[in-house]
């Protein structure tokens, strides 16, 4: 049996940073009667080291570039703020960008293919320098090209990486604005049930509770290695983490439990009509999202990016080095660097979900959520004093006179 926690105990915390807050698992050794000497067999055991090839020597820089990028992508976004952006703006980024060259996850992901084609460029100029001073036999030839094929096919290699990279920034304006809805329309939606439900103070507190859990676990969905049983471990009771858990679609169960508790409150059918018609905007931003995150852009577009860019860095070196000889080192590094990184930059915002602040985004709804459910009571008395001392107010005769009594005497006086 589950022990009961009192009801939706975040309530009188201003914020919630630990509902959404990733925390690692534990880890613990379990040791049977029967010890298993294979490590295939026991998950806890470390795995022997795998022997080194030349295959895992050349995977190794690949490997720890993927690595610390897929480290960086999981790093929490804040939202900006009005210091945020007057640094943002400032006149000494550019200087501050640059120093923080080594730190950024799309520069560090361009090692690989940097290194490799300007290795290629180093190894062409060592050939052609070699056969140039006799060095090889004379059957060896220079290696050189005209540069008008490059000069043709250079606008065709812009248009592709201008088009492939607003390709990505359209699914990544797409999610953003899908999750835009999803905040709004959860905002509005407990605006609306904090309006309207008057009585049932325990299911409207559930019904809140869901509300706020439905973005929260919306994001789990979409961001991988998302731990959805620490982030809403504060915000549901056990009995209903438990059975979204098990469910094989949480956002969808969370609108279920939603929609249960909308037909059980006591409240006049049109309300409860205003009320599931909020419930669409959650199905949209599921429909959207899971679009944007099944269905990336065509494939056969991305290879051929890809593939355009590599051919064009092997032979680059040929083609400049009538013109450049050594320099071809330094310029096929220099063309590298900058045509892959607008490449990686596409790459990177095709899945948005990684790149927006989604985290601070859920810790924002339910800081409103609360403050709105807090300020509820206190709003109230205020309107109903300002109403009472309103119709209190003394008339010509002295007697305190009635809401329609002032309204007749206002049009009166207009009217004179």
């Amino acid at each position: 049996m589950a022990t009961a926690k009192p009801p939706f105990q975040t309530l009188s915390s201003p914020s919630l940073p630990s509902p959404l807050k990733l925390h690692p698992q534990n880890t613990t050794l379990k040791f049977t009667s029967k010890p298993k000497i294979l490590s295939s067999q026991n998950p806890n055991l470390p795995s022997p080291p795998k022997p080194l090839t030349f295959i895992s020597i050349l995977r190794s820089i690949p490997d720890w570039a993927d690595g610390i990028k897929e480290r960086r992508m999981k790093q929490r976004r804040p939202l900006y703020k009005h210091q945020d952006w007057i640094r943002h703006r400032s006149s000494l980024r550019h200087l501050r960008h640059l120093l923080s060259s080594l730190n950024s996850r799309v520069i560090l992901s361009l090692v690989p293919p940097v290194i490799a084609f300007t290795s290629v460029a180093a190894v062409v100029a060592s050939y052609n320098t070699a056969v140039i001073w006799h060095l090889l036999p004379e059957v060896f030839p220079v290696l050189r090209a005209s540069s008008l094929p490059y000069q043709l096919t250079a606008p065709a290699l812009a248009l592709l990486l201008v088009f492939r990279t607003e390709a990505s920034y359209s699914r990544f304006e797409e999610g953003r604005k899908a999750w835009s809805k999803v905040i709004s329309g959860t905002n509005d939606f407990a605006r609306q049930v904090i309006v309207s439900v008057e009585k049932d103070s325990s299911l409207k507190t559930a019904l809140l509770q869901y509300i706020m859990a439905f973005p929260v676990a919306l994001k789990c969905h979409l961001v991988n290695e998302s731990d959805i049983r620490t982030d809403l471990h504060d915000l549901l009771e056990d009995d209903d983490l438990a059975i979204i858990l098990s469910s094989n679609h949480q956002p969808r169960c969370i609108i279920q439990f939603i929609s249960q508790s909308m037909q059980l409150l006591d409240i006049e059918e049109p309300k409860r009509t205003v009320l599931e018609s909020k419930v669409t905007c959650f199905h949209e931003g599921i429909g959207i999202c899971e679009q944007i995150m099944g269905i990336p852009i065509p494939l056969s577009y991305t290879r051929l990016t890809s593939r355009f860019l590599v051919l064009w860095h092997l032979t680059l070196p040929v083609i400049l080095w009538d013109d450049c000889n050594w320099i071809v080192v330094p310029a096929t590094f220099v063309s590298a660097a900058s045509l892959f990184c607008i490449e990686e930059v596409g790459v990177l915002i095709e899945e948005p979900f990684q790149m927006l602040c989604l985290d601070e985004l859920c810790v924002r709804v339910c800081e409103n959520v609360q403050e709105a459910m807090r300020s509820e009571k206190k709003i109230r008395e205020a309107l109903i004093m300002k109403k009472e001392a309103a119709s209190r107010k003394p008339s010509l005769n002295g007697h305190p006179t009635s809401g329609d009594e002032q309204k007749n005497r206002s049009n009166s006086s207009s009217s004179r």
